[in-house]
């Protein structure tokens, strides 16, 4: 039992419990804040890696125990388990005021269960099992004592070289907000303070997703109205569903580091948004604006950081060794910095700290969650919607059971730590958890189909000593599946490529292997769109498999043969080569717009290239075929205040049955400012049954048709529109629509 010390203070916070249940956290926040030194402030503005995994140079300190003691440390990243957690909550319980540490973790796409990447998720488009999936992370990680995860990352990303496309949900803001939300909702439960619950982190505000050539890190440089309308929604979206954290980013904005940026963080965020939770920094960030050329040493980039409203240092010390100074000397004001711990402290009662400093450190729910059936069960449900069907003639797919022999080729048949992908835990069960395609489809099958193996080349190999192996193999077989695509750290923070083809000579082993006139089905497991057009022409049908996590080779045997069909969708657009970055389908016309892919004389198009992606925002098939017919409208026209209803029958005219995610979009002819071809406004999922027909309605009022002017106000204007409805952005059927001035 362990044993609690209690001096005449922490007697007096916590004596008199019914006195205190009165007190709102407001107040018992004020109470603390009373009794706080001006260094015991800077230390909850203060925080430090524990040196274990870090995501940054790190700095060991020999004193941070030290420093935990004298409370000068407010939260530590990087540290999990209960017996870890325990130990140094324990230290804090030392310190004069005894005010608990915050733990904080990058619990991305799981903790001890790893679900497929945000990408991938995203590519589901199931809102109820994006938040599911957040709450297991949640659920895991809690029981592992931490309180706080850097997730979700909100980022609308454009540009598929940048690295850190795989943590977020792909190039759209409308997709992109829902998905903000399904994630701060599921990380945070029911509330903060129950012990399935953490505490979210939106990142990386912001625009940290339009770094200029798809380099980590690099410059962002866009007009206000951009930022508005295309990357500040899915932030607002997280902030309206209480996340309790933000995190800035590592980027300069227009020529403001974010971490120094005023108008990000006081005058939108907290300002305008009226955001209560605290802002964090990325890692090292306070410091790196020395780097940018902003601030001259640390001393100034503590300045700039606290005064624009960075509330927590997350390892650079600039707070820690300058804040105090500067309160000194009168640069910056006691009200700042009370305002920053205040946050910081709300959070820390709102999660129960105070309370119970020890209340995620439970050893019990900590082994419950371990091993837990029932969160692999949910991750294997939930790779299974985020693979996404590419190709499929002559209906390849699914393969039957009965098949008599498969040759499986390719450096990620065998592949299990692969499957996890960038931001994931390693286990030391691993071998034994992870489901590899090999394992997935032997299972699926049993003894009644001959397996057949070759690896035919590594990931990155530049070696073709394996092709003749490969090739005899495929002769072997009745159908061959191919299994390639990138290694786990190959996409993710610090990963951004120029060159994003298929890595080392993987597609020259998809022609060899085609070339012998078996049937191909390939599979592509990466944590970005890659290119790959020989594959896309001539392989006989196409799985992106993404990283799909824990169970992914038992989800890839279920949608290869049939008991699961595919429903996934692009959540970005896939280019042809890397000179058609950025591509993505909210495009603007231009003056000159092409007319199809062999207008190219004096239009806006490649000479090259066609101009529309690979495969485009919204794509995915399905193994039946859905039908889209008579699209109608309730009125031609509504005014402001009124709506109108559109409606359109949807059939399954395929042999399966299947789920149809039915898109909406909506473009304004004529406007103040120029808009985009499409603009995606809604989306709905719906499982039809072979044969089945529905109607589905979508409701158009006038906020769906607002935008930001150059003035940057919010509204709409009268006039015409169309209306789109389609299975992805560009087979679309579409019908005309005015909306007129007054009510």
């Amino acid at each position: 039992m362990r044993k609690l010390i209690c001096t005449p203070f922490f007697i007096a916070l916590l004596a008199g419990s019914a006195h205190a249940q009165k007190k709102t956290i407001a107040q018992r926040v004020d109470s603390v804040i009373r009794l706080m030194t001006l260094d015991e402030k800077i230390g909850q503005m203060n925080q430090y890696n524990g040196d274990w995994e870090a995501t940054g140079p790190i700095t060991k300190d020999g004193d941070k125990q030290d420093q935990i003691r004298r409370g000068r440390l407010g939260s530590m990243l990087n540290v999990t388990g209960v017996e870890h957690t325990r130990q140094l909550q324990e230290i804090a319980m030392g310190s004069r005021l005894k005010i608990p540490l915050l733990f904080g973790q990058d619990i991305i796409h799981g903790y001890r269960t790893t679900f497929p990447i945000p990408l991938a998720e995203a590519a589901s488009w199931d809102l109820d099992a994006i938040e599911g999936s957040a709450h297991v992370a949640a659920r895991e990680c809690a029981a592992a004592g931490v309180h706080w995860t850097f997730a979700p990352m909100v980022d609308i990303a454009r540009d598929p070289r940048w690295g850190r496309v795989m943590e977020g949900a792909g190039e759209d803001p409308y997709l992109g907000s829902c998905i903000a939300r399904a994630r701060v909702l599921g990380f945070q439960g029911k509330k903060l303070g129950d012990t399935d619950a953490v505490m979210a982190c939106a990142k990386h505000f912001a625009a940290y997703g339009a770094a200029i050539g798809g380099r980590d890190y690099n410059s962002v440089d866009m007009s206000l109205r951009t930022l508005w309308e295309v990357y500040l929604p899915p932030f607002k979206a997280a902030e309206e569903a209480g996340a309790a954290t933000f995190m800035n980013s590592f980027n300069d904005l227009n020529g403001i580091p974010a971490t120094g940026n005023a108008y990000l963080q006081r005058d939108v965020l907290k300002g305008k948004w009226k955001f209560r939770g605290f802002v964090v920094s990325d890692w090292g960030s306070v410091g790196e604006m020395i780097n940018h050329g902003y601030a001259r040493d640390n001393k100034e980039a503590a300045l700039e950081a606290v005064t624009a409203g960075c509330d927590m240092d997350m390892e650079s010390r600039s707070y820690i060794g300058n804040m105090a100074a500067l309160v000194r000397e009168g640069k910056v004001g006691i009200g700042l910095i009370d305002d920053a711990v205040r946050r910081i402290l709300t959070k820390k009662f709102e999660l129960g700290l105070f309370d119970d400093p020890f209340r995620f450190c439970n050893v019990q729910r900590e082994q419950q969650q371990w091993n837990n059936p029932e969160n692999l069960r949910i991750e294997q449900e939930m790779a299974k919607k985020s693979i996404v069907l590419l190709k499929n003639d002559n209906q390849l797919l699914p393969l039957s059971r009965q098949t008599r022999t498969i040759a499986l080729i390719g450096p990620l048949v065998k592949s299990v730590r692969e499957n996890l992908g960038f931001w994931s835990y390693d286990w030391a069960d691993d071998s034994a958890r992870i489901v590899s395609t090999w394992d997935g489809i032997q299972k699926k099958l049993g003894s009644g189909t001959h397996l057949l193996y070759a690896k035919g080349c590594g990931i990155t190999d530049t070696s073709r000593a394996g092709f003749a192996e490969a090739i005899e193999t495929a002769k072997q077989a009745d159908v061959v599946i191919l299994d390639i695509g990138e290694a786990r750290d190959m996409t993710g923070e610090a990963k951004s490529r120029s060159n994003i083809h298929l890595p080392g000579v993987q597609e020259e082993l998809v022609r060899a292997v085609c070339s012998t006139g078996k049937p191909v089905v390939v599979l592509i497991g990466a944590g970005r769109p890659l290119i790959f057009n020989y594959t896309a022409e001539h392989a006989g049908a196409i799985l992106y498999t993404w990283w799909l996590g824990t169970k992914a080779g038992n989800a890839i045997a279920d949608v290869l043969f049939g008991d699961y069909n595919p429903s996934g969708k692009l959540p970005i657009s896939f280019p042809r080569t890397e000179g058609q970055i950025p591509v993505y389908y909210a495009h603007f016309s231009t003056g000159r717009p092409s007319k199809n892919d062999s207008d190219v004389n004096y239009v806006s198009a490649y000479t090259d290239l066609h101009n529309g992606p690979r495969y485009p925002f919204g794509y995915g098939l399905s193994y039946t075929h859905f039908e889209y017919s008579a699209l109608r409208l309730s009125a031609a026209t509504f005014r402001p205040g009124g709506k109108l209803t559109a409606t359109v029958t949807l059939t399954n005219t395929g042999k399966f049955d299947g789920r149809e995610t039915v898109q909406w979009y909506v473009r304004d002819l004529v406007g103040s400012v120029v808009r985009p071809v499409k603009e995606l406004k809604g989306f709905e999922q719906v499982f039809l049954k072979a044969g089945e027909s529905k109607d589905l309605s979508f409701t158009i009022d006038a906020d769906k048709l607002r935008f930001y002017n150059d003035k940057l106000e919010y509204l709409y204007e009268p006039g015409e529109f169309r209306l789109f409805v389609g299975g992805d952005s560009q087979n679309v059927k579409e019908i005309p629509f005015t909306l007129i001035a007054g009510r």
